[in-house]
This record gives C-alpha cells, structure tokens and sequence, in this order.
C-alpha cells in the first residue's frame, strides 16, 4: 500500500488511537460491568467516545511534548 507521507501523522493517531481505545474501553467495561447482556451495546457505547479522546490526544500531543522535552537539557556522566 502506498500513501503520501504528509498522511504520515494522521495515519499514526489513528492506529494508535485505535488500539488503546478498543483495548481500555474493553478493559474498563469489562471490570465495572462485566459481562451481561449488554456488553456490546456498553462496550461500543464507550468505545466510540473513548475513540474521539484517544484520536485527540494521539494527533495532538507528541508535538506538545515534543516540545516540552526539547526544553530540557540532557547530558552524560561519564567516569574518567
């Protein structure tokens, strides 16, 4: 598959958005609910929601921290 790398950034949210939000949302429903009858409905419910605030902090973020650690002065010890 081939696609212009400026889709790069939003491929990447996307993805990883999807795979944290399927796995917690799942995760959560899971432990304060349960499993009944109506998992799925639940569980799609908070997964679409957990979605929109995944793909927000995905897409978002890493510049903001990105920046935050460029403001940070890292070095080395080294023993002589």
């Amino acid at each position: 598959m081939r696609i212009h790398s400026k889709y790069r950034r939003v491929i990447t949210a996307f993805v990883t958005a999807l795979c944290m939000s399927i796995f917690i949302s799942f995760m959560l429903v899971s432990i304060n609910f349960g499993y009944d009858s109506h998992f799925l409905l639940t569980w799609l419910r908070m997964w679409s929601e957990a979605f929109a605030c995944a793909f927000f902090g995905a897409y978002f973020f890493p510049k903001f921290i990105q920046y935050l650690i460029s403001k940070i002065h890292f070095f080395e010890n080294t023993i002589d």
